[in-house]
């Protein structure tokens, strides 16, 4: 990874209102003031109902069912009392104890998300560390396996519903499934924006639907209600003893989505957050599974259906729909959880530079990643097909998000003792209960092992493998940088001397490291044998922030008559505008002209060596992200009439 503060170019490169007279206007703007901070909070509330909880809200679909159907036999209405309250209390430990109240508030800046957290953590130690960024990567790496299941099983999962409203349409079900699939990922090239206004709404009909339906049947055996005691989920597991860590593993499918509370932070803010969970998910979540509870100790042959079969038979069919629309919303959340994920392990120096469109032009954070959408959409399409019902689905998911949940628990703990300064005893007396939950339910779902439990577990360790390749390979190949370089200072001196032929204009070497000559400044002397009149070592760094004061974005320094170097820097959530930035270092005494400036840009190619640097497949590897990275000149928007690239190549 790059260090406190850097931002490094891929290996391929170089690289106020004013106050109203009078008391009266004072007062009407005051008024008006607050009237649109109601507006705006409530507008947030609704939209987060869509996008953070839109994953977590269609749980209802197969949590509740599989819980059941893991007993193997018939329940009891003891058992199903137990179940419904497991359901009920993994809500309130890990979604509203562990999230909304305690995460909600460790946010970098306002922001969420594993690889902010691991930022938060690294500032908060004061220094780089391995352990923490290892765990960013698991972390990260295990969110890419829940964002290809959580489209797979939430759209299969509703499209079922088809057969319980018509058996016609049951060998229609794969196909639709696809089709609904498909049509997801091919439309997100064309922006969300317009769907996402849709999502909060639609969320909105969903949960106060699924409550209707729960409070419809909590009476067909209001015994059911006893599960809000959570003296019935400890006896369920005490009774049960093996049988009950089976069943665990099933009833943790209740919280998948948790995550996306603390990831969408920045998007939404903790207060909309906690007041659309408190006051309308957790209520009507709760509902639903004391109603599917009802339901199932009154008929129970209705397990196998269980949450379509709470609906009246002339409801089903809308309820499927309704389904499907909240299932999209489920998978766009995940999807564009990816965009942004990757995006901050790009910034952060833990994969190579990907393309990035962005879809809106006032909205920075919506944006489009063609190769991480197509992969995705192969892999989701793969697991349809493969596993073909959301049943066996079920025995793939879980395993990814317990890891995640694991990984954000560790991470708390660094950030409660040195960023908040509690004391590491403190930290760890609030965290581990916690800990042994995440711990508990991670180990039931490891029993998914060979029912296709591995699957998010190979694709883990694989964007952990490209991460780690990705990490020491630049790392290799800025330390061999590094040796076989002169100080800039240094450089700078022998040149005054120098009878180099000086050219008018300025000249901006891109680089890592500004306080060496970059190679493309040694390669352009050393063959042209021509020097700028003003020569810029700029260098773009990533800060452990997700954005960067416009104050502090420009950090410039004089080396000699001839020389001096920029420093432009980037919070991780940013996208780099160097056009932009050095327009804006005017001010800091570079007289910068796009038309009489030349950025001068290595580009490097590699070749793989068993006896130099990296093992031989790691290299391989390296070398095809290198080649996968987007081109730096596009990547910081520089015109590409302005860049000259010069060549080398280099053993790895």
């Amino acid at each position: 990874m790059t260090d406190s503060s850097s931002e490094r170019p891929a290996p391929s490169s170089e690289a106020s209102l004013s106050g109203a007279t009078g008391t009266h206007g004072a007062s009407a703007a005051e008024a008006a003031a607050t009237h649109g901070e109601r507006h705006s909070f409530w507008t947030l509330t609704i939209g987060s109902v869509g996008v953070v909880y839109g994953d977590i809200g269609t749980s209802p679909l197969y949590a509740m069912r599989e819980s059941l159907l893991h007993l193997g036999h018939q329940p009891s209405t003891e058992e199903v009392i137990g179940i419904v309250s497991l359901l009920t209390w993994a809500l309130v430990v890990v979604v509203t104890f562990k999230y909304v109240f305690i995460l909600l508030r460790a946010d970098n800046h306002g922001e969420g998300g594993t690889l902010s957290l691991m930022a938060l953590a690294q500032t908060a130690i004061g220094r780089n560390s391995t352990v923490l960024l290892a765990l960013g990567a698991v972390g990260a790496a295990l969110f890419y396996g829940d964002a290809i299941l959580t489209p797979a099983i939430s759209v299969l999962s509703a499209v079922e519903g088809l057969k319980v409203a018509t058996p016609v349409f049951e060998p229609y079900v794969l196909p639709i499934t696809i089709a609904i699939i498909v049509a997801l990922y091919v439309v997100q090239s064309s922006g969300t924006g317009k769907v996402a206004a849709l999502f909060g709404p639609v969320t909105v009909v969903w949960f106060v639907v699924i409550a209707a339906l729960g409070v419809l049947h909590i009476f067909d055996a209001p015994v059911v209600l006893h599960a809000l005691n959570p003296y019935h989920a400890a006896l369920f597991l005490v009774d049960h003893g093996w049988l009950a860590f089976i069943v665990l593993g099933a009833t943790f499918l209740a919280v998948t989505g948790a995550e996306a509370l603390y990831a969408d932070m920045g998007h939404f803010g903790r207060g909309p957050i906690r007041t659309a969970w408190l006051g309308l998910v957790l209520p009507s979540l709760v509902l639903n599974y004391l109603g599917q509870g009802g339901l199932a100790i009154s008929n129970p042959a209705a397990i196998k259906d269980l949450f379509f079969l709470t609906a009246p038979e002339w409801f089903r069919l809308p309820l499927v729909l309704l389904a499907c629309l909240a299932t999209v919303v489920a998978s766009q959340a995940v999807i564009s959880g990816a965009y942004s994920l990757t995006r901050q392990a790009m910034q952060l120096g833990m994969l190579p530079h990907l393309e990035v469109q962005h879809t809106s032009q006032t909205q920075a954070g919506q944006i489009y990643m063609p190769k991480v959408n197509w992969l995705m959409l192969a892999g989701v399409l793969a697991l349809v097909i493969v596993f073909q019902s959301s049943s066996s689905l079920a025995a793939a998911y879980g395993i990814a998000v317990t890891g995640t949940m694991i990984v954000t628990t560790l991470l708390a703990i660094v950030v409660i003792a040195k960023f908040w300064k509690f004391g590491w005893l403190a930290a760890i007396v609030c965290m581990t209960p916690f800990l042994i939950v995440d711990v508990a339910f991670l180990s039931a779902n490891l029993l998914k092992l060979p029912d296709g439990g591995y699957i998010p577990l190979i694709l883990g360790a694989a964007i952990v493998v490209l991460m780690w390749t990705w990490i020491r390979g630049v790392r290799f190949v800025e330390g061999r940088i590094r040796r076989e370089s002169i100080p800039i200072a240094e450089f700078a001196k022998s040149m005054s001397t120098s009878s180099a032929t000086r050219v008018k204009g300025t000249a901006m070497y891109l680089t890592s490291s500004p306080e060496i000559a970059p190679p493309a400044l040694l390669h352009n002397l050393k063959h042209n044998k021509v020097l700028h009149e003003r020569n810029v070592i700029l260098s773009v760094r990533t800060e452990r922030q997700p954005i960067v004061p416009e104050d502090e974005r420009i950090e410039f320094g004089k080396v000699s008559d001839e020389f001096s170097t920029l420093i432009v820097r980037y919070g991780f959530m940013e996208d780099p505008n160097l056009p932009r930035a050095l327009a804006q270092a005017k001010a800091y005494g570079l007289p910068f002209d796009m038309m009489k400036t030349s950025f001068f840009v290595g580009r490097r190619s590699f070749r793989a060596s068993a006896s130099v640097g990296m093992p031989l497949w790691q290299d391989h590897v390296f070398i095809g992200l290198v080649r996968q990275s987007f081109d730096v000149t596009e990547y910081f928007r520089i015109p590409a009439g302005r860049v000259v690239e010069l060549g080398n190549q280099m053993v790895v």
